[in-house]
């Protein structure tokens, strides 16, 4: 898996999980799932950063992001 794609899709399954961690918490429920995703999501952003040489900033996020768009959507 290229790292763009992974930090791409970290970023997006870490972003969805969030709502489901409060809905959860509001529920007086343990954020079991959201939790799991969360843990998936970081590994795919852990694992875009290591493969990354000399790794991404704050900034690259929204140009790999078109990149991604790119490549395989278009």
């Amino acid at each position: 898996m290229e790292p763009d794609l992974a930090l791409v899709l970290g970023v997006i399954i870490a972003g969805f999980s969030i709502p489901s961690i409060l809905s959860a918490m509001s529920d007086r429920r343990a954020p079991r799932a959201s939790a799991l995703t969360i843990l998936i999501g970081g590994g795919l952003i852990l694992f875009a950063v290591q493969s990354q040489p000399g790794g991404y900033s704050l900034g690259d996020v929204p140009e790999v992001f078109n990149r991604v768009f790119n490549r395989y959507l278009i």
